[in-house]
């Protein structure tokens, strides 16, 4: 049973978050905020109450997140004026959340059913009073039966179908403002109330089948929509759920106990073993290890960390056991600053208005007055009332926004099928709509531009069987890229894995080492990837590791720069690796070392410039730039916290499905721009003879039925080649 929560008599204090600063936090679940419109109303209005300081609305999780100043919190103001705006809010559970949209996701799988099923039954009794259009004119008598036959069946099954859609009427209505139902609802419920009177006065015609029809179309497309924002799961959830779930904690005697991670408090002492993840942002406090940054930059490269070293929380510790000290709680660590970036990229990203529903704003109001004026002026003309309604209820079927609702979500849906089918699959329904305005292409290196394996380059076989069977013996990253390219072979003896370092051993009677360069015995370290080798008291070696390219990396961003697109690489790597495959690249533009905020702030950056930026990644340290770039795509190899932070995610170990998405998107939006184009000039045409009697409600729902079939196959047509 759903729980209701009363302003007025539940105490919302208990779900405030309160800070340090003396301010506080309060999460609400406003489960009808469907569109952008409802994002700014709603925002506006809570920020302009006393004591707020911010107000976001997350669209995806329906999440409305308020920040109330030191002093100033008053949840139960900020319940009742969604209240009073048409939005009823609880307190957010994520539970709750999903439980929410799973309902209204088998709600309208039920209205849809519905609606199937009284189209296909009431047209078997329309279909004989429609032959009297072709001279088999049916007695009075059989005709008024097979009115009351179709209205038995066809309008319950369109007030149960319009449910969803008298709701939302009902609601905007409520906040004195009209969306996109309230002209369908009107015109549904006036269309079953002409037909029950037609049918009881003994009239002509009766529209039943015209309402239930009209209501399938519609569910169909809300249907669609349903699924897609299904689809687009939270990424900034997916990356908190790399932290790991538990520490251990030192006591004061050195007693060793696990505590949830969020109990984790900045000055606790931590013990981490190798193959664990650091708990929380962290300083190490004794030991030497490796660390593994590949979820947090993407890079393969492990990175040594001693005394006074930091560590991030989601990184891997490799070899050996450290004691830390915690620096920043679980919510204050370095993947949860990242979730935050990419949660307000996600929520930057819902503001995007549509094209269509920008048509919508004006639709309403000029359909309501179009239709109010055909109704008056008929009257006053010297029509009665009954055909007055009825040319005002033509009026408002032949305009329905069947054709405008459908005119980019079929196109959407068509250009998603025609990539799926090319190995790219389209997570967001406007994806494509930004995809279609991007200028500038930002591209990761390491698992984006290469492969995301290294290799070993600039080997010789003799040095390479020198130290394999050192590598081969080692956990090391490149380690086991130099035991691949030697094969199998005889192993190390009397082997010790220095933390941080390198592994040193015996060799055919020869203590020797593999490892950094300083633990080898070579000064200084070079920009490269790199391991070296030497026996004791013997020359020194040195190994470069590589990222291969992916093999047709250069033929796309030839693509792409024919399509008038400029070009970006954004790295964590050091400079060396980056420079080199920008050069085999051609690229001018190129960063290397970049942190997860410094590629937020580039995307910042080109926004500011003006620039619609595609970004390509596929690393934790991508998400948030991911989230924040206009467009944002991800190889499916990626993060799974990538991806979901990524429009469009593509599969293979090729490049050119990011050059085919672009064409299908321009295409997209040609087919779209027709569509509303076609929308347009049948309403200019459609209205006025609805409004001079020419076109009777059942031709109505006849020719709206008709322009949703012209759309949709103009977007069949998305996609393909010329």
């Amino acid at each position: 049973m759903a729980v209701i929560y009363d302003a007025a008599r539940t105490d919302l204090g208990a779900f405030l978050n309160r800070h340090d600063d003396g301010g506080a936090r309060l999460d609400l679940l406003v489960p009808d905020a469907r569109c952008a419109g409802c994002l700014s109303k709603i925002e506006r209005e809570i920020l302009a109450l006393p004591g707020v300081a911010s107000a976001r609305l997350n669209l995806t999780q329906k999440r409305l997140t308020v920040e109330f100043g030191k002093g100033g919190e008053d949840p139960a103001a900020v319940v009742a004026a969604l209240e009073r705006l048409g939005y009823p809010a609880t307190p957010y559970d994520p539970g709750r959340a999903q439980d929410a949209h799973d309902r209204e996701g088998r709600r309208l799988v039920l209205a849809l059913a519905v609606a199937g099923f009284g189209v296909m039954n009431t047209m078997m009794f329309s279909v004989p009073i429609w032959a009297g259009l072709f001279g088999q004119e049916l007695g009075p008598a059989t005709r008024t039966l097979m009115m009351w036959f179709s209205g038995v069946v066809g309008a319950p099954c369109a007030l149960y179908a319009g449910l969803p859609f008298f709701r939302s009427a009902w609601r905007s209505l409520k906040a004195r403002r009209a969306n996109m139902d309230v002209p369908i609802s009107i015109g549904v419920l006036l269309t079953l109330a002409i037909s029950f009177s037609e049918t009881v006065l003994g009239g002509r015609d009766a529209y039943f089948d015209a309402a239930v029809s009209l209501l399938f179309l519609l569910l169909i497309g809300r249907w669609l929509d349903h699924r897609l924002r299904a689809r687009a799961s939270s990424a900034a959830a997916d990356l908190l759920a790399l932290q790991a779930p538990s520490a251990i904690v030192m006591g004061p005697d050195d007693a060793l106990v696990a505590r949830p991670v969020a109990e984790v408090r900045p000055g606790d002492r931590l013990l981490l073993r190798p193959g664990e993840r650091v708990p929380v942002d962290c300083r190490v406090l004794s030991g030497a290890s490796e660390l593994d940054n590949s979820l947090l930059t993407g890079e393969t490269a492990p990175v040594a960390v001693s005394l006074g070293g930091d560590c991030r929380a989601g990184a891997l510790n490799l070899s050996g056991t450290l004691q830390l000290v915690a620096v920043a709680r679980s919510e204050d660590s370095a993947v949860a600053a990242i979730a935050r970036l990419v949660e307000a990229g996600a929520q930057a990203k819902s503001r995007y208005v549509r094209l269509a529903d920008k048509a919508a704003g004006l639709y309403v109001p000029v359909v309501h007055t179009v239709a109010l004026l055909t109704f008056a002026g008929g009257w006053a003309l010297g029509l009665g009332p009954r055909e007055a309604l009825i040319r005002a209820v033509a009026v408002l079927i032949v305009t329905c926004p069947c054709a405008l609702g459908l005119a980019v979500p079929a196109v959407q849906i068509t250009a998603s099928a025609r990539l799926f089918r090319r190995g790219v699959l389209v997570k967001s329904g406007a994806a494509l709509e930004r995809l279609a305005e991007v200028d500038h292409v930002v591209f990761d290196k390491t698992g984006v531009l290469t492969e995301g394996r290294p290799r070993l380059v600039d080997a010789m076989p003799r040095t390479l069987a020198m130290a394999a069977p050192l590598a081969r013996v080692s956990r090391h990253p490149l380690a086991r890229a130099l035991a691949d390219a030697a094969g199998s072979g005889p192993l190390a003896s009397e082997v010790t894995e220095h933390a941080g370092q390198g592994v040193e051993g015996t060799i055919d009677g020869r203590r020797a080492r593999l490892g950094r360069a300083a633990f080898v015995g070579v000064d200084g370290a070079g920009s490269e990837t790199e391991l070296w080798f030497g026996f004791e008291g013997d020359i020194k070696i040195r190994f470069r590791f590589a990222d291969s390219l992916r093999p047709d990396a250069l033929e796309t961003l030839e693509a792409l720069a024919a399509r008038g697109l400029s070009v970006e690489i954004l790295s964590g790597d050091v400079p060396g690796a980056v420079g080199r495959v920008a050069e085999a690249l051609g690229v001018a533009a190129w960063r290397a070392g970049c942190t997860p905020q410094d590629k937020a702030a580039r995307m910042d950056e080109l926004a500011a410039a003006g620039r619609r930026v595609l970004m390509v990644g596929d690393g934790l340290n991508d998400a948030a730039a991911l989230a924040k770039a206009h467009a944002a795509m991800a190889p499916g190899s990626a993060l799974e916290a990538s991806q979901n932070a990524a429009d469009l995610v593509f599969s293979g170990e090729r490049l050119e499905p990011v050059v085919a998405a672009f064409d299908v998107a321009r295409s997209a939006r040609r087919r779209a721009l027709e569509n509303f184009g076609f929308a347009a000039l049948y309403n200019v045409v459609a209205a006025p003879a609805a409004m001079l009697g020419l076109v009777n409600p059942f031709v109505a729902a006849i020719a709206m039925s008709g322009s949703s079939l012209i759309v949709t196959l103009n977007a069949l047509r998305t996609g393909l080649r010329r």
